[in-house]
């Protein structure tokens, strides 16, 4: 099993209330981890390991737990950063990658999650804790989102190492989208202006850490044979309850559930079309499992978000002389971290 990840769902209990987040609906798991830790142990020793939730932090005790008998690879943790401050110096370094939930702007930061500042300061804590890993900004692209503004506000930052973000689309909570076609419209905007200025970056030398356009480059050489995250491939979810997941975001789901803990891994899952016979499947894998198979804003909806994808991808090919004379320092993820590279 080495080379995997698996995404131990610490909680599905969140400390947050973010306007976009419906969250995990009650009931779907329990809210702390059931099963013994010896049978953790079995299926991630020598793979990566990541703490997701819910609020994973709220379970700290727990984790520590874990991360002093899981002999891991990798140790993630995506964190909504309230708590980060409360967490020993000798954790905080044994982590590679740090994943800390940050919209932006501070105006769209706090109208979405709210705490911009004191999120701003535990991530500022984590470097003077000494901590050496990779340290995104994982940003949720909505409504009031300006991609451009938004990214160059968190570079400007100079406090992360790298600036992912997802799309509030498909699963998001009623009443947040006002007008998602004309949305679409200026994020592909923004996105081209953005590339424009990476890749000017880059042909001075400096690399920005932005994880959709490294990873969308990185298919260049090593083209995806299925979603980049590798959920239900690579990537695992392990339910509270013991139950093993392809994704963790949709636990009620069942063609999402692939195993157990005390069964393992029993199935992978396939990619359906139309994803398998588009020209850009190689450079994003079918985007997401839960995209590929669930049409929740129906045919249109799946177009519109097909469309932000082909144009992130179309930007990127258009530097494809300098991304190739950058291949080496340019190729991500070195190893998996939870990102899903596509947006």
């Amino acid at each position: 099993m080495a080379g995997k990840l698996f995404i131990v769902i610490l909680t599905p209990v969140c400390n947050g209330n973010c306007l976009y987040c419906g969250g995990y609906d009650e009931g779907l798991m329990p809210p702390k981890i059931q099963y013994p830790l010896e049978s953790l142990k079995k299926i991630a020793d020598g793979n990566s390991v990541a703490f997701y939730g819910g609020e994973p932090l709220l379970e700290m005790e727990k984790m520590k737990e874990i991360m002093d008998s899981v002999k891991a690879e990798h140790f993630i943790l995506q964190t909504n950063g309230l708590k980060l401050n409360r967490l020993e110096d000798e954790y905080i370094r044994r982590f590679s990658t740090i994943l800390v939930s940050f919209d932006g702007r501070r105006e769209v930061h706090d109208l979405y999650r709210g705490n911009y500042e004191r999120v701003l300061e535990n991530v500022l804590n984590v470097r003077r804790k000494g901590f050496e890993g990779e340290l995104i900004a994982r940003m949720v692209a909505s409504q009031e989102t300006d991609i451009y503004e938004d990214v160059m506000h968190i570079l400007n930052l100079d406090c992360f190492t790298h600036v992912h973000w997802q799309i509030d689309a498909v699963w998001s909570s009623d009443g947040v989208w006002r007008d998602f076609e004309r949305w679409v419209e200026r994020y592909n905007a923004g996105v081209r202006k953005l590339v424009k200025f990476w890749a000017s970056e880059l042909r001075k030398g400096v690399l920005h850490g932005l994880v959709p356009f490294m990873g969308v480059a990185t298919a260049i050489f090593k083209p995806f044979t299925h979603p980049p995250c590798s959920s239900g491939f690579e990537s695992f979810a392990i339910a509270t309850d013991g139950r093993i997941l392809a994704c963790p975001i949709c636990p009620d789901l069942d063609w999402n559930e692939v195993g157990s803990l005390d069964e393992g891994i029993k199935r992978r899952l396939e990619i359906l079309e139309p994803c398998l016979s588009c020209s850009y499947f190689r450079f994003c894998g079918g985007r997401c499992v839960f995209f590929n198979r669930e049409r929740l804003w129906g045919d249109r909806g799946f177009r519109l978000v097909c469309s932000t994808v082909k144009n992130l991808v179309d930007s990127i090919l258009a530097c494809k002389h300098l991304i190739l004379a950058n291949k080496e320092k340019i190729m991500y993820p070195r190893f998996l971290n939870t990102t899903e590279i596509i947006p």
